[in-house]
């Protein structure tokens, strides 16, 4: 998905990225939870298994983009909070094998933690990420990695 090309076997398509430097991807989830749909996993585009192999300069970009996707949730989902989580390793809860940190939007009672993820439908996903790359395009701080 990094590179650019479609693959069967990968849920998540081009058409669910909302930002995309040399650095890091950001994308909306191919699995939602009922009541916190189109949240983002926010990669680094080189393989990083886990956050102790992780750089610090990815970190911050990783970090960075976090807290615009977090205003932008709130601004275009009219959310009433963000919740962000990052596992590793099995004991972690991690079960893909590359860092992910996930930015959700939060409602109350939502439930979110009581709850589990389903595979959402691209053409949901697709709004979704368009909503979320016109804030962040539109935001003076992204692109000042």
């Amino acid at each position: 998905m990094v590179s650019g090309i479609e693959n069967e076997h990968v849920r998540s398509k081009q058409a669910d990225i909302i930002y995309q430097d040399h650095y890091i991807t950001a994308f909306i989830a191919s699995h939602w939870y009922p009541n916190n749909e189109g949240h983002v996993l926010i990669i680094p585009n080189q393989h990083i298994e886990n956050i102790y192999t992780l750089d610090v300069e990815i970190s911050n970009r990783i970090h960075e983009l976090e807290i615009e996707v977090a205003r932008g949730l709130k601004e275009v989902y009219k959310c009433d909070g963000v919740s962000s989580r990052q596992h590793n390793e099995p004991d972690g809860s991690q079960d893909v094998w590359h860092y992910h940190l996930h930015v959700f939007p939060r409602y109350h009672a939502d439930n979110l933690y009581g709850t589990y993820g389903k595979l959402s439908d691209e053409t949901a996903r697709k709004n979704f990420a368009q909503l979320l790359s016109g804030y962040l395009s539109k935001n003076k701080n992204i692109g000042a990695y």
